[in-house]
């Protein structure tokens, strides 16, 4: 008599169209870990749109911007695998001819979402720069070159392009995080839906780990992968920005970063940028209170 086949638990899993998500789902995306009763599909988007996805909690498992978790925290709980941390690095402020970067208030920046932590982080720098316009990531750098925008906030693969095009570095919002906080700066983070229960949270949370850890282990085919999402990136570059994004620290956060985010978020609250951050939560740890709400 046959074993009867196993019936799947769909988990849509969202992931930005960049090297580094991809590198990170590249197992599950191949089917090269045994991911037993969960089938997971992938759901790539830009990240601004899967952040306004988070508002409305429309996916079980997806990666978001840190800013967004402000929002969130009360339906999703943090994995402690799959964070994009920028160590003494991060977005960037760039645009055609070098100026101060005090001086930012006074210029068009195009930005790649309100909901970004890129733009969290700009916000707190300068809290005073409202002259902005929010455009898909892919585009702010074009729209610099033609003189749409003045300056732009650049994300993902941009961080290691933009000089080829004889762009200006303004602001490494990494660099000036760090120097403010000792801290490094926590970018994105996957986040899992609280209402699959714990079993769940805690099974599908390991089997991403186990996606990241397999690319860094068959890192070439991985790589291979993540290419296809790098617009044109050399080899080299998309390698060096994987190295960048998925590490040790995509394995397994630590406490370093975890409070990272607290700080980054409280920062943002302190700001006014939002007025409740609820408790965070990461898979199999203690949620984190916030002490100043409603400032």
């Amino acid at each position: 008599m046959s074993t009867p086949a196993l019936e799947k638990h769909i988990i849509r899993f969202g992931h930005s169209p960049d090297p580094d998500d991809a590198f990170m789902f590249y197992a599950l995306a191949h089917h090269k870990i045994n991911t037993g009763r969960y089938e997971f599909k992938d759901v790539i988007l830009d990240i601004e749109a899967l952040n306004r996805l988070a508002l409305r909690a429309e996916l079980e498992i997806t990666a978001v911007s840190v800013h967004t978790f402000a929002y969130i925290a009360d339906r999703y709980t943090i994995m402690p695998c799959g964070a994009s941390v920028g160590d003494k690095y991060g977005p960037i402020i760039v645009a055609r001819r070098a100026f101060s970067a005090s001086q930012l208030g006074r210029y068009r920046i195009g930005v790649p979402g309100e909901f970004t932590t890129a733009f969290l982080a700009l916000k707190i720098f300068d809290p005073h720069i409202t002259s902005y316009t929010v455009l898909p990531f892919d585009k702010i750098i074009p729209a610099v070159l033609s003189g749409d925008i003045d300056a732009g906030l650049v994300i993902h693969e941009g961080q290691l392009t933009y000089e080829d095009l004889g762009l200006k570095l303004i602001l490494d919002l990494g660099k000036w995080w760090y120097a403010e906080t000792k801290l490094p700066l926590p970018l994105g983070i996957d986040v899992v839906r609280k209402d699959l229960g714990t079993p769940t949270i805690t099974e599908v949370t390991k089997l991403f780990r186990q996606s990241i850890v397999y690319g860094l282990k068959h890192r070439k085919r991985a790589l291979n992968y993540a290419l296809m999402y790098g617009r044109g990136l050399a080899r080299d570059k998309a390698d060096r920005f994987i190295d960048m994004y998925v590490n040790e620290v995509a394995v397994d956060c630590g406490e370093a970063v975890r409070t990272a985010i607290q700080v980054l978020l409280e920062r943002g609250l302190t700001a006014k940028l939002y007025s409740h951050v609820p408790p965070i939560e990461f898979v199999g740890g203690a949620p984190v209170v916030f002490q100043n709400q409603h400032i």
